[in-house]
């Protein structure tokens, strides 16, 4: 694999492809700070939700900001007025251009620049948290958690349920066996952001009702660098259904849509809990195919995963928008309009964000459950990744979780795209039964900007 920049800076490259971390593994440095001392921060998007993680993470002055960075100016300037002694920037390749005194830098961009933004901070051996997800495609994915293990620095990838008691609870429950082998897992949303009618837009509260790519041209914000904020995806005129808000993530080359953006979230439950690795096959169902611009509104997507040690053999199904699990159809389960349903051998397990049942509820009633053994860090996901950079305790989501994880989701899309049933040789990044279905696997960014892949 190669990563470039535009500029001169060396080359970034890993050439080896490697298995899921240990769960919960502090990186091996030794970090020559106290756990007293104030970090220095450089943050790359700084409005909507990078403003929110610059505000959490830099704690009112808690930690130094040395740097911002975002292409849309009017974000940028807000940000300074809060911290006046930071550089700005609007080009991150010229943060890192300037970056010996930054410890550690935080990634709130739009998708389609994560890992742009993310390898040359982990080259020059920078602690990351990136938003979520970590990256655009597969491969990038692959290329980043690579990338993260040969730096042994700190990373997380911003999923903040993953920082929630109930999150880790329910993995205690599932880890410990309380349902038995996990044999199937259901996860539904009822978002169902992208392509669809305008009935549905309403419907699912869509904030943006579009089918095809716009032929005219608008006139970008002022504040807005345009071609900036395009970075590597093709060259196109502003038209606001692409900026500002997150309408973006519903067009291929800028997000991926609803799998990849709430399955972030909702399939971190089971990844997590029943500590899942690369799937075996990956089938998406749809009764269109798949439009070339637009990432789908609703979608059911079925992964195979073979078995774990002594964990058997499962296969996860993701519902987004209209379908969902026919035993939530047929209300043999509560009707909550986003969860995950585990189901074991010796019973079942609902959740969403903030609740879970055992179920059936009188077979579990009374029930002795196992003492909590995860860590538990009250929501402080921002938080847990400041104090494993100064004291070497682990985070939740690291890359080397987080990665394999983005890859997963990523492979739904790629299944849906396909139009076909896809086999995942995940050590080889090859798809041997539709070879073609590789394009899908990576991208070809526009001139100027280096393409990451092996």
């Amino acid at each position: 694999m190669t990563y470039s920049r535009r500029s001169s800076r060396r080359s970034f490259i890993g050439q080896s492809a490697v298995g899921a971390a240990a769960l919960w593994a502090a990186p091996s440095f030794l970090r020559a700070a106290g756990a007293n001392e104030r970090l220095n921060l450089a943050f790359i998007g700084v409005g909507g939700r990078g403003g929110s993680n610059l505000n959490d993470i830099a704690r009112n002055g808690q930690e130094n900001v040395v740097a911002i960075c975002d292409v849309n100016e009017g974000a940028l300037d807000s940000a300074a007025q809060k911290y006046p002694k930071a550089r700005k920037y609007v080009d991150f390749r010229k943060l890192f251009d300037d970056s010996n005194d930054i410890d550690a830098v935080v990634v709130s961009t739009c998708e389609h620049t994560h890992a742009y933004a993310t390898l040359p901070a982990l080259e020059l051996g920078k602690h990351v948290y990136c938003e979520k997800p970590l990256t655009h495609n597969v491969v990038e994915a692959r290329m980043v958690r690579l990338a993260a293990e040969k730096a042994n620095v700190v990373t997380q990838m911003g999923t903040q349920m993953h920082a929630q008691d109930n999150f880790r609870r329910v993995a205690e429950l599932v880890r410990s066996g309380v349902i038995g082998g996990v044999t199937e897992i259901h996860v539904w949303v009822s978002r169902a952001w992208g392509l669809q009618s305008a009935e549905d837009a309403k419907r699912y509260q869509d904030i943006v009702y579009v089918t095809d790519r716009p032929a005219e041209a608008m006139t970008p914000p002022a504040n807005l660098k345009w071609d900036l904020w395009l970075g590597p995806a093709p060259e196109r005129p502003y038209h606001e259904v692409y900026f500002p808000g997150p309408k973006w993530y519903r067009w291929w080359d800028f997000g991926n849509g609803t799998m990849s953006d709430l399955g972030s979230h909702w399939v971190d439950y089971p990844y997590f809990a029943c500590e899942l690795d690369a799937p075996k096959t990956v089938e998406a169902f749809h009764d269109a195919p798949a439009h070339p611009e637009i990432a789908p509104a609703s979608l059911k997507v079925v992964y195979e995963y073979g078995p774990r040690g002594d964990k058997p053999a499962c296969k996860l199904t993701w519902y987004q928008g209209e379908p969902k699990p026919q035993i939530w159809s047929d209300g043999k389960i509560p009707q909550w309009g986003n969860g995950i349903l585990f189901v074991g051998e010796k019973g079942m397990l609902i959740s969403d964000y903030t609740q879970h049942k055992l179920l059936p509820e009188e077979q579990f009633d009374g029930a002795k459950l196992p003492e909590p053994f995860l860590p538990r860090v009250g929501g402080q996901h921002h938080q847990e990744w400041v104090t494993a950079i100064k004291t070497g305790s682990p985070t939740g989501s690291p890359f080397s979780y987080a990665g394999m994880l983005t890859e997963a989701n990523h492979l739904g899309n790629v299944a849906f795209r396909a139009g076909q049933k896809i086999e995942w040789d995940s050590a080889n990044l090859k798809i041997p039964n539709a070879p073609d279905a590789e394009r899908f696997l990576t991208r070809e960014p526009r001139s100027g900007w280096a393409k990451i892949g092996v």
